[in-house]
C-alpha cells in the first residue's frame, strides 16, 4: 500500500484493482444529506470526501436527500443544500434522488423479509423497548419475536393502511437478541408516523429507519463505496445484513471516517436550529454560524473551505480542529487574490494644515502587492482626511510610532506628515488631529534619507464612502460548548460589534452585492483585515461590510 494515500483511497484502489470487488466498475459514491437544516462545515468534510474521492478515481457521485424521516424536512433546505454544493464547485449531473423515491421498493423488501422469517411486527411500547433492550451479558427480549409470519404480514399491511396509532407497532429485523453489538439486537426497520411528507404528502404513514433504508438505496443506485462518518462503524454489520438478506442488485461497501469537530462552535443541527428559532442569531446564514451559507455571507471562499477540508485530511479517530486553521485557509486565499483598499473604521479627522485648500491630487496605489497583474488604482488626496482614532495619541506609550505631537509618519502612498497637535471638544475628546506635509516626500519617499518608522492608512474626506462594518468573533466564548451542561451558557455576548459611520476610499462605491448563493467580492482593508460586502443587507445606499477574518489570528478568545 502507498502510505502517502489515505486509508479510503487505499481501500478504493484495492477494490478496483484486478481481483478486487469492483474491478472493471466505475467508482460511484453518494452524498446523502437530510433536508432538515442547512449544511455546515462538518457536512462539508463529508461532502468533499464523497465528491472528491469520485473525482480522484474518475467516478461519479449521486446527490440523495435522506428524507425518510418526515419531521422538519422542507424544500427550503433541499434548495439550500443544492446551492451550497454548487457553490463549493461540485456537481451531480442528472443524478439527484430522494430516499422517498424508494419507499415502494423498500416496503416490498420489508415484506419479503417477513416472508423469509427475518422480520416480525412487534408491539412493545417505546418504554418497554428500552426496558427489554438488555445490557452486556444480558440479551434483549421481545415476546413478539415468534409471531407467525402470516400475522406479521397482516399487521404490517394494516400499519401501512393507517389502522393503528403511532407507537402501537414497529417492524423489527430478526437477527440476534444476544448480540454484543446492540445495533443487531433485532433493530427496528419501520415505525408509524402520521406526519405529512414534503414530497409524498400523506401517502405513507409508515417510514423506514435510516439503517434499513440507507443500504437499500445505495444498492439500488449502484453505489460502490458508501462513505460514512465514524458513528456508523457499529452499524456496518447491520448495513451488510440488509444487503445480504434483501433482493438488491448490487453490494456496496461501507467505509467510515472521523467526523469534523471545531472548537468554539457546535455542529449539531438541533443545537443550531435552537439558536435560529430563539432569535439568538440572524438566521441560518448569520456570519457567526458554521453553516456554509453563514460562512459564505461572512466572506469565506469555496477554495478556502475545500483547502481546509484537504488540510485536515481523512482520519479514523474523531478529533477537534482549531478554528484558527479555517481562518488561516481563508487568509492565505485572500492574501493572494483580494484587492487592497483603504478604509477607516473609527474615524477621526486629520487636517493637513499647509496643504492648499480646495486642491485634490491623485496617487496610484497598488491593488495587490502579491499580484502584479492586479495593477493599481487612483486614490484621491486633499487637505481633509480621515484616519483611525487609535492612530493618534497625545501622550504616546513606549514604541508607539504613529501620530503624536512632533512625530512624522507616512500616509500610505502619499506624503510624510508631521503631527503638530489636536483639537478637542468641551469634554476633552479629540475631534481633529493637525499635521503638516512635506511636499518633497510625494509617494512616501524621503529624499534626504531620514527614517520614518510609522505608516498609516487614510481616506480622503472629500469623496469618502460611508459604510457599516460588522466585526465578528467566535459565537461561543467556551472552546468546547458541547461539554457544557447547557451549551447556550457558553455563548459569547461580544461575538458581533457593529460600527457605523465608517469611511472608505471612493473605489468602494463600485462594490455591489453578490447574487444569491455566491460570495461577495472581498477586500483587504489595509491594516484592518479582510472584508466582504454582506450578501444580504448590503445596498448601494447603505453599504455593509463583514470582516471575514483578521489579518492575524487575533480573535479575542
Amino acid at each position: 500500500m502507498d502510505e502517502s494515500k489515505n486509508f479510503i483511497e487505499q481501500f478504493i484502489e484495492e477494490d478496483i484493482a484486478p481481483g478486487g470487488a469492483y474491478y472493471g466498475r466505475q467508482v460511484h459514491t453518494r452524498f446523502p444529506p437530510e433536508p432538515n437544516g442547512y449544511l455546515h462545515i462538518g457536512h462539508c468534510k463529508a461532502l468533499c470526501i464523497d465528491f472528491g474521492m469520485a473525482e480522484k478515481f474518475g467516478g461519479i457521485t449521486n446527490l440523495r436527500f435522506d428524507d425518510t424521516n418526515p419531521a422538519k424536512e422542507d424544500t427550503e433546505f433541499v434548495d439550500a443544500i443544492q446551492q451550497d454544493i454548487h457553490w463549493l464547485g461540485f456537481d451531480w449531473g442528472d443524478r439527484m434522488f430522494y430516499g422517498s423515491d424508494y419507499f415502494e421498493k423498500t416496503y416490498e423488501l420489508a415484506v419479503a423479509l417477513i416472508k423469509k422469517g427475518l422480520a416480525y411486527v412487534c408491539e412493545l411500547t417505546p418504554e418497554q423497548f428500552r426496558e427489554y433492550r438488555g445490557d452486556v451479558g444480558r440479551p434483549a427480549v421481545s415476546p413478539w419475536r415468534d409471531r407467525p409470519v402470516e400475522e406479521s404480514l397482516d399487521l404490517f399491511q394494516r400499519m401501512k393502511n393507517g389502522e393503528f396509532p403511532e407507537g402501537k407497532y414497529t417492524l423489527r429485523a430478526k437477527i440476534d437478541l444476544a448480540s454484543g453489538n446492540f445495533n443487531m439486537r433485532d433493530p427496528v426497520l419501520y415505525r408509524i408516523r402520521y406526519i405529512e411528507h414534503h414530497r409524498q404528502g400523506n401517502k405513507w404513514c409508515i417510514y423506514p429507519m435510516y439503517d434499513f433504508a440507507h443500504p437499500i438505496q445505495d444498492a439500488l443506485e449502484g453505489i460502490t463505496h458508501s462513505l460514512c462518518s465514524l458513528e456508523y462503524e457499529d452499524h456496518r454489520p447491520l448495513y451488510n445484513w440488509v444487503i445480504e438478506n434483501t433482493d438488491v442488485p448490487s453490494t456496496p461497501r461501507q467505509i467510515e471516517f472521523a467526523r469534523l469537530g471545531i472548537n468554539y462552535t457546535v455542529m449539531s443541527k438541533r443545537k443550531l436550529r435552537r439558536l435560529v428559532e430563539e432569535g439568538l442569531v440572524d438566521g441560518w446564514d448569520d456570519p457567526r454560524m458554521p453553516t456554509l451559507c453563514g460562512l459564505r455571507r461572512r466572506g469565506y471562499t469555496p477554495f478556502s473551505i475545500r483547502d481546509f477540508a484537504e488540510r485536515i485530511g481523512v482520519a479514523k479517530v474523531n478529533s477537534t480542529v482549531e478554528y484558527s486553521l479555517l481562518e488561516a485557509c481563508l487568509r492565505d486565499d485572500l492574501n493572494a487574490h483580494a484587492p487592497r483598499r483603504m478604509a477607516v473604521l473609527r474615524p477621526v479627522k486629520l487636517t493637513v494644515t499647509n496643504y492648499p485648500e480646495g486642491q485634490t491630487e491623485y496617487f496610484d496605489v497598488e491593488n495587490n502587492p502579491n499580484d502584479e497583474s492586479a495593477g493599481s488604482r487612483p486614490v484621491s488626496f486633499s487637505r481633509d482626511l480621515w484616519v483611525e482614532a487609535d492612530d493618534f495619541m497625545e501622550e504616546p506609550v513606549k514604541k508607539y510610532n504613529r501620530l503624536y505631537p512632533g512625530n512624522e509618519v507616512r500616509l500610505k502612498g502619499a506624503y510624510v506628515v508631521k503631527c503638530t497637535g489636536c483639537v478637542k471638544d468641551a469634554d476633552g475628546n479629540v475631534t481633529e488631529v493637525l499635521c503638516t506635509y512635506d511636499p518633497e516626500t510625494k509617494g512616501g519617499n524621503t529624499p534626504d534619507g531620514r527614517k520614518v518608522r510609522g505608516t498609516i492608512h487614510w481616506v480622503n474626506a472629500g469623496d469618502a464612502v460611508d459604510f457599516e462594518a460588522r466585526l465578528y468573533s467566535n459565537l461561543f466564548s467556551d472552546p468546547n460548548p458541547d461539554a457544557l451542561e447547557d451549551y447556550m451558557t457558553g455563548l459569547n455576548p461580544d461575538s458581533l460589534e457593529i460600527l457605523t459611520g465608517c469611511k472608505g476610499e471612493r473605489a468602494l462605491a463600485e462594490v455591489t452585492r453578490a447574487e444569491p448563493g455566491m460570495t461577495s467580492q472581498s477586500f483587504q482593508f489595509l491594516r484592518l483585515g479582510y472584508f466582504s460586502a454582506d450578501n444580504k443587507d448590503f445596498t448601494p445606499e447603505h453599504p455593509v461590510f463583514n470582516r471575514a477574518v483578521a489579518l492575524k489570528d487575533s480573535f479575542n478568545r
